[in-house]
């Protein structure tokens, strides 16, 4: 199993501090989520349907109808490499890994490339499938509409896959493929997660073809995301209110936590809205030091460097800047 942000109870019990006094940066999920409401009972009590509101929801909010639920777009990553013949597929570097690893474990054959148009470009003509994640988990390297549907095209000549995984993409629509009418090879995954901050709930959704979405139906199972889950998310997708205050307020927070570690002389490589990538030969140093005073990031070791998510409230933000502070002047780490 790879590692993944989040592990609060690991950190708890290696630092010896209490889980309630941690301020968790490590996960890139937005920390003031959609707030839920008391979940139905009935909802515990039945098996999940198909023709509830949820699907009208998805495909009002993402724009497209041609949209499947799945349990989270892990369950996507994880299903996808087992519906084509052995591939050669084209990851980026770094970037989310459960990508890569499925593919691999899968049998094909991964070519790791850098996060640059150029080298894309280069090796687009000896791919199968091309997976990029927009904006990249964790650099925030944003790609245009227009590159990736023109890297599509040159795929799908030779019937190659586009996958975009927009797990971070809610509160900046128009660098979005998911409305756009379908097409063959091209696949989107969206998750509930992050944007709305409902990780816990394990919801997401593929839009592609009605052909590859059948056989991912079918490789899947029935009941793929329970009743309080289809609950949840249907209600969350359609409070366009909330979501609109959400996305300013989380273009707001992420440039101030962008400006926040600039300040304290650990100026970001790149970001989004909901995280902040720092780059450091002593990111793990930085990891513990920061761990040691009950504030969790999201440590990389190639390249060696920590992903910082959102603060909660602004108790936590004045923590984090303390703490930054003191880590910066101090130079007990750079």
């Amino acid at each position: 199993m790879l590692e993944h942000g989040g592990r609060l109870r690991q950190a708890a019990s290696r630092y010896g501090i209490p889980l309630a006094e941690w301020l968790d940066l490590s996960t890139g999920v937005n920390p003031n989520g959609w707030p839920v409401p008391a979940v139905p009972a009935e909802c515990w009590q039945r098996l999940p349907e198909d023709d509830d509101a949820l699907m009208p929801a998805a495909q009002a909010y993402y724009g497209n109808s041609s949209i499947m639920a799945v349990a989270g777009s892990q369950a996507a990553i994880q299903t996808l490499p087992l519906l084509r013949g052995r591939s050669r597929v084209g990851v980026l570097a770094p970037a989310y890994a459960e990508h890569a690893a499925n593919w691999q474990q899968a049998g094909h054959q991964l070519i790791e490339l850098a996060i640059h148009a150029e080298a894309i470009e280069r090796a687009l003509e000896d791919l199968d499938v091309l997976i990029i994640i927009n904006p990249n988990n964790p650099t925030g390297t944003l790609w245009e509409p227009d590159r990736l549907l023109n890297w599509h095209r040159r795929l799908s000549r030779h019937g190659g896959w586009l996958l975009v995984d927009e797990a971070f993409t809610d509160s900046m629509p128009e660098h979005s493929l998911a409305a756009l009418p379908v097409r063959p090879g091209l696949i989107v995954l969206r998750s509930i997660g992050k944007f709305f901050g409902l990780a816990g709930i394990r919801c997401g959704f593929v839009i592609a073809e009605a052909v590859l979405l059948a056989r991912l139906a079918e490789a899947l199972g029935p009941w793929p995301i329970s009743y309080p889950s289809r609950y949840v998310a249907a209600a969350a997708l359609a409070d366009r209110e909330w979501q609109q205050k959400n996305a300013v307020e989380l273009k707001q927070q992420g440039q101030r936590l962008q400006q926040l570690l600039d300040s304290t002389g650990f100026t970001p490589a790149g970001g989004c809205d909901l995280f902040q990538w720092v780059a450091n030969e002593k990111a793990a140093l930085l990891h513990d030091a920061l761990a040691r005073q009950g504030i969790l990031t999201r440590l990389f070791d190639s390249p060696a460097s920590l992903r910082f998510g959102l603060p909660k409230d602004e108790a936590s933000w004045l923590q984090l800047l303390r703490t930054m502070q003191e880590l910066g002047c101090k130079k007990r780490v750079v």
